[in-house]
């Protein structure tokens, strides 16, 4: 079997789930600016559940060039796709790749089970990605008058391609590893420039080279292709993070500052306000959980047989109890609407599902149950529309359910990489798909709220894109780099970005290097780049055999795949941020940046921010640069000065030249014994 990988079986993956670029930074104006100076000639790969093409975000716009001769990829010509009619000088490409979803799960069933045999999309998810990451600019964009505005990729000039990978079945998209390793092999011929993959599969994780998106992402890096993918979905506890792969960028997600406050109105006179996505108002009467559900508890399994017409009900979180059950039970009992009250930071707004839905948190929750027990009838409830408030503070708020380091299969390297907006993103939509996907939502939009890691990710590829195009000559591991080291993390009150699922502040392991900036990622000042060399070695150090190596490097001069010069730890990849899961004892870590700002000449300062219970010491700390594109190593010595066991610490080395900081976060794990002789803190 010459110049086979490796053989496994195909795997199922799952799909992680207006204002988010104004947030970011890139008005509109900057980003047209810039869209029409560079992103042209940039293609973005989606792999998701395939396109709309009818879909504004992707229609061909006035004076838009013709498509790039570098491009070799086809539209294909499948169910309700003609190639003349859905593709176009913007959306290139539309493929679809089936042969591994059948195998899995058989002949796709349309009966019951809506879906096109083609690229077209109807789940949704994938309209939704591409038009985030690369859509057009389209005015007067909302779900029924809410979050109203104009929507727009973050590359909006720049080119589409789809890849169909995902298909529904009993309306979950599934993806299988042999559909994604096909969709990888026709990209990178095609010629895109960046790939999003906005799915993954939760732990326990597989070797890098028994997972398609792992083989298929590492070529892509060989070949100057930056693949993004999302972190997952499986927050707040830790470990939990997906597409852990050193070659690529791993995104979690975070809010923006816009927020969707619904009023709840108790007899005209107390009101509460929660978090929804609903355009009509709702009148009914207020009802305790514990009328229609045995103990309270609002699941299917729990209801009393009573029917709770014409209610809302007033229902508690408790472990094990999600919103979308509750939904589920109060729909089962015919009730109008229902009220979830849940821990701090998790109350988050939702489009209007299985039935109307109130988030509020439970202190909330606590004042409106005891307004309902001391009223000597049941209170009457109005449920106002929902309204749009930008600016709430604080924000971003990491959110609860976004997926948290360390890696479970290669702690030397910090993921998730970085964050971005990806609760209630609005963007494009099937028009001939229910916002929920429910056949008993009679409604059809051609924009819709999601949310997920899934939303978070289009918004890195979306920068990828801009970034490739202003720096064209830069590598994944660059681009990479430039995002990482400019990423803030502090939110718009110049507190700590919140940990969502906690009341605490986040760490590297909830928000990698931080919140993406990309206007300061255009002009990082220092970049940390890497090449397939360095990805050789770290392969080394986890135990592949050169044999395997050489069977997946495409074969380039000067490369070498042998074992010879492996790293004591994986902390010396050339990689953005420094993790060291076992601090034993005194080591030193080398790190080499480059010079890309705009001058030739530049001075660099180095400081550190130790992590509790280590000496760091950097040297040299100053770094001058004579010319451009220079390289320079320097070295981070770490001491442990306390006696611990399974507990990491945060820190960050900085290198500043008075106007770029280039900042790499420390994550630092100190394994010592009470036989250390620690040094005296007198």
């Amino acid at each position: 079997m010459e110049k086979v990988v490796s053989v496994f079986r195909s795997k199922t993956l799952k799909l992680h789930t207006t204002r988010s670029w104004d947030f970011l930074g890139l008005a509109k104006d900057d980003i047209e600016v810039t869209s029409l100076q560079f992103s042209h000639d940039v293609v973005v790969g989606i792999f998701d559940t395939g396109i709309w093409p009818e879909s504004e975000s992707f229609r061909e716009k006035p004076g838009m060039g013709p498509i790039p001769l570098s491009w070799k990829g086809v539209c294909v010509k499948g169910e309700k796709i003609e190639p003349e009619k859905a593709c176009n000088r913007k959306l290139i490409g539309a493929r679809y790749y089936l042969k591994g979803f059948e195998q899995a799960y058989g002949s796709l069933n349309m009966s019951g089970n809506p879906e096109y045999r083609s690229a077209r999309d109807f789940l949704g998810h994938g309209t939704h990605t591409a038009s985030t990451a690369a859509g057009s600019v389209v005015k007067n964009a909302s779900f029924f008058g809410i979050g109203q505005g104009t929507a727009r990729g973050g590359a909006p000039l720049a080119r589409v391609a789809v890849y169909k990978v995902c298909w529904g079945k009993n309306l979950v998209g599934r993806c299988t590893e042999a559909d994604i390793l096909a969709a990888f092999d026709d990209a990178l011929h095609d010629g895109v420039h960046v790939i999003s993959a906005s799915f993954g599969a939760t732990p326990p994780l597989l070797p890098f080279f028994a997972s398609s998106a792992d083989i298929g992402s590492f070529h892509a890096m060989q070949l100057g292709i930056t693949v993004v993918f999302s972190a997952g979905n499986d927050g707040p506890d830790p470990s939990l993070v997906q597409n852990v792969a050193p070659w690529s960028l791993c995104v979690a997600a975070s809010t923006i500052d816009r927020t969707f406050p619904t009023e709840i109105v108790l007899d005209s006179n107390f009101s509460i306000m929660g978090q929804s996505i609903i355009s009509k108002e709702i009148n009914g009467k207020l009802a305790n959980a514990i009328t229609y559900f045995v103990d309270g508890m609002c699941n299917s399994g729990n209801w009393k047989q009573k029917l709770a017409t014409g209610k809302i009900i007033l229902c508690f979180y408790t472990p094990g109890l999600v919103f979308q059950m509750a939904q589920e039970a109060v729909k089962t009992a015919k009730g109008l609407g229902l009220i979830f009250a849940e821990p701090l930071t998790k109350p988050i707004a939702d489009v209007e599902d299985v039935i109307p839905t109130l988030h509020v948190d439970i202190s909330q929750g606590t004042l409106i149950g005891n307004y309902l027990a001391e009223s000597p009838k049941l209170p009457v409830v109005r449920i106002a529309p929902t309204k749009t408030i930008i600016g709430k503070l604080p924000a971003p708020t990491l959110v609860y359910f976004s997926s948290r380091g360390p890696s479970s299969i290669s702690p030397d390297v910090l993921k998730p990489d970085i964050t971005a907006p990806g609760i209630n993103i609005l963007a494009a939509w099937p028009s001939q798909t229910p916002p929920t996907l429910k056949p008993s939502d009679g409604r059809f939009v051609e924009w819709n709220f999601l949310s997920g890691t899934s939303m978070s990710c289009p918004h890195v590829s979306g920068v990828v894109a801009l970034l490739k195009s202003i720096h064209p000559d830069w590598s994944p591991a660059a681009i990479r780099s430039a995002i990482m080291t400019t990423a803030y993390t502090r939110d718009t009150s110049h507190d700590s970005i919140l940990a969502g699922g906690s009341v605490a502040g986040s760490t590297p392991f909830d928000i990698g290097a931080g919140h993406i900036n990309p206007l300061k990622a255009m002009d990082p000042g220092l970049i940390y780049d890497m090449k397939t060399s360095d990805y050789i070695l770290f392969l080394c150090n986890i135990g592949y055999s050169q044999e395997r190596i050489k069977k997946i490097v495409l074969p380039t001069p000067g490369v070498d795949t042998s074992c010879n010069n492996v790293f004591e730890t994986n902390a010396n990849v050339n990689y953005p941020s420094i993790s060291v899961s076992n601090l034993q004892s005194t080591m030193t870590i080398k790190r080499t940046v480059r010079n890309v700002g705009w001058g030739k000449t530049a001075i660099y300062y180095g400081s550190a921010k130790e992590p509790d219970g280590v000496e760091v010491v950097i040297w040299p700390r100053l770094l001058i640069f004579s010319r451009l594109k220079q390289e320079i190593p320097y070295f981070v010595t770490l001491k442990p000065l306390k006696i611990s066991k399974g507990r990491y610490n945060f820190g960050e080395i900085v290198w500043t030249d008075g106007f770029h900081n280039v900042r790499s976060p420390l994550v630092v794990l100190v394994n010592t014994d009470a036989n250390l002789t620690l040094p005296s803190t007198m």
